[in-house]
């Protein structure tokens, strides 16, 4: 499965039944290649389930990530918040590994009013704390914060290839529409998302860019960034630009379409992808 994989976040709407094993059939036939899991509401799937949809999945060629729950915040004040945000990013890896998904991503947590760097700390030794527990019991599957789409929320892309110098083995899940959302607009050029790719590569190493969790779809945003996703027909993110970046610095991995037009905008990206990547 290599080079890079483009697909939607969920089950895609054309889906009848609306169930994950129907969804990796239909984007199969759709032609497109991936597919998130979205656990964002709480983990339902068994590893029975889980099993027989990896074996879906390598049957169809269609490979999976997993987006953990919303509710997840690694520096509340609340200790127990933590711990049950630090089990439900767990429980997302064991049931995504069951089923054969590569990464898992999830926003990791708030500022508050506290100094971002206390913060990095707080999320850095939650995450390694959870490393250990997803070793010691034998889960294999990348841990993948996302890059977050307003400014109360942690997870800059410098904060995130920090924390992949930091804690081996993790890397960031990008996603563009945030990384141009929480900038108000400014992030927007092919100069700016090569710069990103850059900064990945040189500070985590170029097989960073061969294995890159990543989202892209159209975005709204207001004063506090991120407001809600849009169509790509009513973005003004320059996503050809994101995408011309990806082809010119030839990253693999994974691209997942977040529009509330599922399989429509992941294919206008997968057939805009292609037309770059063969010219």
């Amino acid at each position: 499965m290599a080079g890079l994989r483009i697909g939607t976040a969920g089950v895609p709407a054309s889906t009848k039944p609306q169930t994950t094993p129907d969804g990796i059939v239909r984007l199969a036939e759709l032609g497109l290649e991936h597919m998130e899991i979205e656990f964002v509401r709480g983990v339902r799937m068994g590893e029975r389930t889980a099993r027989a949809v990896r074996k879906l999945a390598e049957e169809q060629r269609v490979s999976l990530t997993v987006h953990a729950p919303y509710y997840i915040n690694l520096n509340s004040k609340e200790p127990e918040k933590v711990e049950a945000s630090k089990q439900r990013i767990i429980q997302a890896a064991k049931i995504g590994a069951a089923a054969g998904a590569r990464s898992v991503t999830f926003h990791a947590a708030f500022y508050h009013d506290d100094d971002p760097e206390v913060v990095y700390e707080r999320v850095k030794q939650n995450m390694e704390e959870m490393l250990e527990e997803l070793e010691r019991a034998g889960v294999d599957i990348r841990l993948s914060p996302e890059t977050t789409g307003g400014p109360t929320q942690f997870g800059t892309l410098e904060e995130l290839i920090r924390l992949g110098q930091d804690l081996p083995g993790v890397y960031p899940c990008v996603d563009f529409a945030h990384l141009y959302a929480r900038s108000l607009g400014e992030f927007n050029s092919y100069q700016h998302f090569a710069g990103a790719l850059e900064q990945i590569r040189d500070s985590l190493g170029p097989e960073a860019l061969q294995a890159m969790h990543m989202h892209l779809s159209g975005i709204e945003y207001g004063p506090r960034g991120e407001k809600r996703h849009v169509p790509l027909e009513e973005t003004e993110l320059n996503y050809r630009a994101v995408l011309q970046a990806l082809v010119d610095y030839e990253v693999a991995g994974w691209l997942t379409c977040e529009s509330p037009i599922l399989e429509d905008d992941a294919l206008i990206l997968k057939g805009l992808y292609d037309e770059l990547h063969h010219r």
